[in-house]
């Protein structure tokens, strides 16, 4: 089963964490099954990026984004080249090394 290593993040996962996923499932799902609560704020339908990461590791072993998920990832904050709505990564047969970003944009929670 492939590997999912979450780097430290202050709030969601502070000493960072190796998690197990099944092929097939995406990355947001992998780390809410494993209690690290990325926000998902369009409850995973690509309306929103508030489940931002960018993939450290293992980016080519993901299926393409589509059209879709990037315009949704020219707003995130924190963007770069490495960058993946976590709703729509699905993992493979690979090795993933993830990290969230410090911010998120959330209206819903901000305003």
């Amino acid at each position: 089963m492939p590997k999912i290593i979450i780097l430290p993040h202050h709030d969601l996962c502070p000493e960072g964490d190796i998690i197990e996923a099944k092929k097939g499932t995406s990355v947001c799902d992998a780390l809410l099954s494993n209690n690290i609560h990325i926000e998902h704020a369009c409850d995973q339908v690509c309306a929103c990026t508030t489940c931002h990461v960018i993939i450290r590791e293992g980016l080519q072993s993901l299926n393409p984004s589509d059209e879709n998920e990037d315009d949704m990832l020219d707003k995130a904050w924190g963007l770069s080249p490495q960058s993946r709505l976590s709703c729509q990564a699905i993992v493979s047969d690979h090795d993933l090394t993830v990290e969230i970003p410090k911010y998120t944009i959330n209206l819903a929670k901000e305003g």
